[in-house]
């Protein structure tokens, strides 16, 4: 049920009864459409009649899903239909409150609408533009009154997405951007406010992280459905990078990116070469049924397969007997392996430094088991069956009639070249050497030992029992025959595995923070608060946290050294660790772990 509202009160006094939208897309559509739902009466026009035709059947098709899914009832889509005028005279703007401009991504194209609505609205009357990229400023010169105009960039599908930024350049009034801010949160919506530059802060944080995605494509260090579920599984994103770009559409990502670069001169923006080229063969995503990947057709969401898709062919094969797995580690990281081989079937042997902590392993691994019982998901007997597979030692010696052994101790290089040199000596011929490190160069590891051929990165990550991803990294030393076995045997202890070379971040790390921190390199230019970049961040793409709620659980010192590790590996100018993130490790603000970090827990 939608609760209507006949006009809004601005903080001046100022009576918000009628909306104008200029642009019947599906964007200006669902602008309109959400106006209406709150009462406001709505004037759309477009610049033509095909287009009102267009804008109308928009509506129609938007209020109808929503009948279907019990947000409106028949009478109410009636009302809501009933408050919307649609035409192709802006004249008739002349009395409206307000008017939001939603045409195409053109900046001529603007600033002849803020012309013309110059000599048809009040003077008093507010105007917006909706537009993701463009300067704010420029549109507002080609009116008479820049104080009244702000940016309101409301997120695709309007009705839906409850974020919108709110655009304040040098000019606009105070009392403007109050009522702005006033009206969008009247709307049922989160207004963020931030300054006029190309991106705001979803899109500039967003698609910076898209655009390394591609790079990361179009250099082949990774496939397409590698790439993508890595970050669904690995982040918890609901969609891939590449699949939410051919849901965006790759000619406005191109364009978004393109507009971005030129205003900031960021590397980083500078689109992929591969986006213009597929923008060119009119690749464009979903909207013209391929891009990344192919649909059944134009704007379909169903991906079909294609010449890149893996065949059932494809998959991996355990081409090394696996049986008996050892493990090397007594901390959350090692633990949660040790329990997800156990419970897949496999005995393990781990290792710890002394007794006391292999035995808490296990009474940890028993707590798992039982909080697991009394979930459900297991039963007692199966709790016997995968304490019986668990033989704790001491000793690295025990260890040598394991078929795989995984690394899983302190992130230092020296620690582990010590211990790979140390399993070189002990472990039988044949054996699989792994390592879970999350940012240290594998080679050097797998240097260690008279084997290189044998290492590899068997990334999990944290809550391994939980996560299920695992990053497969092959050395250039790594045979194929392992990196093959370990993709089989992720595959059966339940997990998904992709597969990369041995770079610094892998995939995960190397798309992931290099966004966190530019957001923190954001916050340090005092364009927007933590709380307006968490919140963007969360409302307007569908994250589960917000970079700075996200840096805070990770820990600031362990985001530091992934940073640097990416700056050291790719010498890119953008990976600059923010010195705010320096700054705040130096002072032992790290997270929630010091209960001071991007934000103060003391009281929390």
């Amino acid at each position: 049920m939608t609760t209507l509202q006949e006009s809004s009160a601005a903080p001046s006094g100022r009576t918000v009864s009628t909306v104008g939208v200029v642009g019947l897309g599906t964007m200006g559509a669902g602008i309109a459409e959400v106006f209406a739902r709150n009462g406001y009466a709505v004037i759309g026009v477009e610049q033509n009649n095909e287009g009102v035709e267009r804008g109308r059947q928009h509506l129609q098709h938007s209020t109808e899903r929503a009948v279907k899914r019990g947000k409106l009832t028949e009478d109410e889509q009636a009302a809501l239909l009933g408050r919307i005028r649609l035409t192709t005279d802006m004249a008739e703007l002349a009395e409206a409150d307000v008017v939001v401009e939603a045409v195409v991504e053109s900046l001529e194209l603007k600033k002849e609408i803020f012309r013309r609505l110059d000599e048809v609205v009040k003077p008093d009357t507010i105007l917006a533009t909706n537009t993701s990229s463009l300067s704010v400023t420029e549109i507002s010169t080609a009116n008479s009154r820049p104080g009244r105009i702000v940016g309101v960039h409301f997120f695709n599908p309007a009705p839906v997405q409850n974020l919108v930024e709110v655009v304040r350049t040098v000019v606009t009034e105070p009392e403007v951007l109050a009522e702005v801010e006033s009206l969008i949160t009247a709307l049922g919506k989160s207004p963020v406010i931030c300054g006029d530059k190309a991106g705001f802060i979803a899109n500039t944080l967003l698609f910076g992280y898209l655009n390394h995605a591609v790079a990361m494509y179009e250099g082949r260090y990774a496939s397409r459905e590698d790439i993508d579920a890595a970050m669904r599984l690995g982040c918890g994103y609901p969609m891939g990078p590449l699949a939410l770009l051919d849901l965006i559409g790759l000619d406005t990502a191109y364009e978004i990116l393109d507009t971005m670069y030129r205003q900031g001169r960021d590397r980083l923006h500078a689109p992929a070469p591969i986006l213009k080229q597929m923008v060119t063969a009119g690749l464009l995503g979903r909207k013209s049924g391929r891009g990344f990947y192919t649909y059944e057709g134009p704007d379909s969401s169903v991906v079909v397969p294609d010449h890149l898709t893996p065949s059932a062919d494809d998959a991996p094969r355990l081409k090394r007997e696996i049986n008996r797995v050892g493990v090397v580690g007594t901390g959350t990281m090692a633990s949660g392996i040790i329990e997800v081989f156990a419970k897949a079937g496999y005995d393990v042997t781990y290792v710890g430094r002394s007794q006391a902590k292999v035995d808490g392993v296990r009474a940890s691994i028993e707590r798992s088991v039982d909080k697991a019982i009394g979930r459900g998901k297991m039963d007692a007997a199966d709790k016997d069956a995968v304490l019986a597979r668990l033989h704790g030692s001491s000793s690295l010696d025990e260890l040598k009639d394991a078929d795989l052994v995984v690394e899983a101790i302190a992130e230092d290089l020296q620690v582990k070249s010590t211990l790979f040199a140390n399993l070189d000596d002990i472990c039988k011929p044949g054996v699989i050497l792994a390592t879970t490190t999350s940012s240290l160069p594998i080679i050097a590891l797998a240097q260690a030992t008279l084997r290189p051929q044998d290492v590899v990165g068997m990334h999990f990550f944290n809550p391994a029992p939980v996560m299920r991803l695992v990053e497969v990294v092959s050395t250039v030393a790594t045979d194929d025959d392992v990196a093959e076995t370990t993709r089989a045997l992720c595959a059966a202890i339940g997990k998904h595995a992709v597969s990369c070379g041995d770079r610094a971040g892998f995939i995960v790390n190397a798309l992931l923070f290099p966004y966190l921190n530019d957001a923190v390199k954001m916050l340090e230019a005092h364009y927007a608060s933590a709380d307006e970049i968490d919140t963007a961040m969360k409302l307007g793409c569908a994250l589960p946290m917000g970079p700075f709620e996200l840096l805070d659980v990770v820990g600031n010192d362990v985001s530091l050294a992934i940073q640097r590790e990416l700056y050291l590996e790719f010498r890119e100018p953008g990976f600059a660790p923010a010195p705010l993130l320096e700054h705040l490790v130096t002072a032992g603000y790290l997270g929630r772990k010091t209960q001071r970090g991007f934000r103060d827990y003391r009281t929390a």
